[in-house]
């Protein structure tokens, strides 16, 4: 015997589906039918629907110190609390680099920033789910020297990163990266450089659980940590970024 789960539909919407009902009996009532039909649909999606996800971008570069305690420090939050499940974040590893005119990326601090970029590039490519490939450039912004005994053990996906690093997709996913930074409006001033909905936090970024909570809009209950001393609203003592200016080819 098969039993089935009933859902509670609200009245507003029961009231509504008897009318559809009415009206779909006369053939002369098509139109203004199919029209309240469109309202229905888009009346049940927004009790059924997903909660609107707020919009949290870093752009960062591997080997700034600011950069990495950020990462390390402070975007871990969302995955170590519920802030994840209203979140849509994005990495953006280009910081402070530059873009010759022949395509040549040249690294703030040098060689081998670039290449933990492109690797950080590689394994959001790999593992698209920002919940995987954080965990990874977490693991390899701890120990940017040693990483690569601990990061792939721990985490998998060399083949994949590998492979990506030694052809011509790490490059072309860096310089998406450079267009997407270099495009920003307003422009990026340091990094790291976070933005929610696309608005800069400026000096305030390490303040970014406040301002995510403030920015949701969605129908589901606002996350735990929202309610909770982890959002309280962090005093700046002194601003930690890495400017352009201080680096010159």
């Amino acid at each position: 015997m098969h039993t089935q789960s009933i859902r509670h539909k609200p009245h507003s919407i029961q009231t509504l589906e008897r009318i559809l009902l009415t009206m779909a009996s006369s053939s002369s009532n098509k139109l203004v039918f199919l029209a309240f039909l469109l309202l229905f649909v888009f009346s049940n999606n927004l009790v059924a629907g997903k909660p609107q996800k707020v919009k949290l971008n870093l752009y960062y570069e591997s080997l700034c110190p600011y950069s990495q305690k950020f990462i390390n420090d402070d975007l871990v939050k969302l995955f170590e609390s519920d802030l994840h499940r209203i979140t849509d974040l994005k990495l953006v590893p280009f910081g402070n680099a530059k873009v010759s005119d022949n395509l040549t990326v040249t690294c703030q601090h040098g060689e081998e920033e670039c290449k933990l970029n492109a690797i950080g590039a590689c394994a959001i490519k790999t593992w698209p789910n920002p919940k995987m490939h954080y965990w990874f450039i977490r693991c390899v912004e701890k120990d940017t020297k040693n990483w690569e005994s601990s990061c792939f053990k721990t985490y998998g996906g060399e083949k994949a990163i590998r492979d990506c690093y030694s052809s011509n997709l790490s490059k072309k996913l860096i310089l998406g990266y450079a267009k997407q930074t270099l495009n920003l409006m307003p422009k990026k001033e340091y990094v790291p450089w976070v933005t929610v909905n696309g608005k800069p936090l400026y000096e305030n970024y390490e303040d970014f659980v406040a301002q995510m909570c403030k920015a949701y809009q969605g129908k589901a209950p606002l996350p735990k940590v929202c309610n909770s001393s982890a959002s309280a609203k962090k005093k700046v003592l002194k601003l930690q970024v890495s400017y352009g200016e201080d680096f010159h080819h």
